[in-house]
């Protein structure tokens, strides 16, 4: 027998630390920007939907226990585990459309932002925590906690960095993320999620699932037991009264440009916390 017998990649979800098939069994093609076949890509459901929330539900308590200088240690290392496999995200990007050296910076810009924001998670407490000044033999204190479960629609474009430049801030203080990744980022989003599987993130502190984002964002909107939806990757078709079913357990709706890089960005995947305690007591 002669010649190479090609084999196409067919990826999966990204469910808890696993890589799970969709339940329903649908895939969908993912091609180049040159209209070039790229491979298969899992099609996540409602049900794959659900599964993830309580994944990321499970881990959240566990991944926001761990101490900030931890959480910065396991982001960091995020950041090494990218920077060594850089090479293959530069041909991903490439194959999106990318020049070999804008998709090189890129990829450098991604590793860049996952150490940077792993410097600001035993730092986000200081700038964001204070003692307030109240009349009364009280103390207050004010103090940052995590929002909880978020839902992440990430952009297209940019692939890689946007995909960093949400779940990064997301998840250094203690939230847990399931980014909602379409057709346009599928491959990147998947590529880093074994990346995130071969480090030390947790089962379950990000998932992924791949898809139509404009059929599972109004289901995540309307879930009782997702904290926040970031909405930097959605259409903008998204139907009103999905918008309005975030309300039912007052969801917490992020917006922003997709690539931003800011500590005031952890501050929107945040609750603040006042805590009154008696002087002298």
């Amino acid at each position: 027998m002669s010649g190479h017998l090609p084999v196409d990649k067919t990826f999966k979800l990204f469910i808890g630390g696993a890589f799970p098939r969709s339940e329903s069994g649908h895939t969908f093609q993912v091609h180049g920007a040159d209209g070039q076949f790229l491979a298969n890509a899992a099609k996540a459901s409602r049900k794959d939907l659900r599964e993830t929330v309580r994944a990321a539900r499970s881990a959240q308590s566990g991944w926001a226990g761990r101490t900030a200088y931890n959480r910065g240690q396991v982001l960091y290392r995020v950041a090494e585990m990218l920077d060594a496999r850089a090479d293959e995200f530069v041909d991903l990007l490439r194959n999106a459309g990318r020049t070999p050296r804008a998709a090189r910076r890129e990829v450098e810009q991604s590793v860049d932002r996952w150490v940077w924001y792993a410097g600001w998670a035993d730092k986000v407490h200081q700038v964001l925590g204070t003692v307030n000044p109240v009349a009364g033999p009280y103390f207050n204190f004010t103090v940052p906690e995590p929002t909880g479960v978020v839902v992440q629609a990430v952009p297209d474009d940019p692939p890689l960095l946007g995909l960093t430049s949400r779940v990064a801030p997301a998840i250094v203080t203690g939230n847990t993320s399931i980014v909602l990744s379409g057709a346009g980022s599928a491959l990147v989003a998947m590529s880093l999620a074994e990346v995130l599987a071969t480090s030390d993130v947790p089962g379950g502190v990000v998932n992924v699932l791949t898809g139509d984002v404009a059929a599972l964002l109004p289901w995540a909107l309307g879930h009782l037991d997702v904290n926040a939806v970031d909405l930097a990757g959605a259409p903008d078709d998204l139907p009103d009264e999905a918008l309005a079913d975030a309300a039912e357990n007052v969801k917490r709706l992020v917006h922003g440009n997709p690539d931003d890089a800011s500590p005031m960005l952890v501050a929107a995947f945040l609750e603040l916390k006042t805590v009154w305690h008696p002087i002298g007591r």
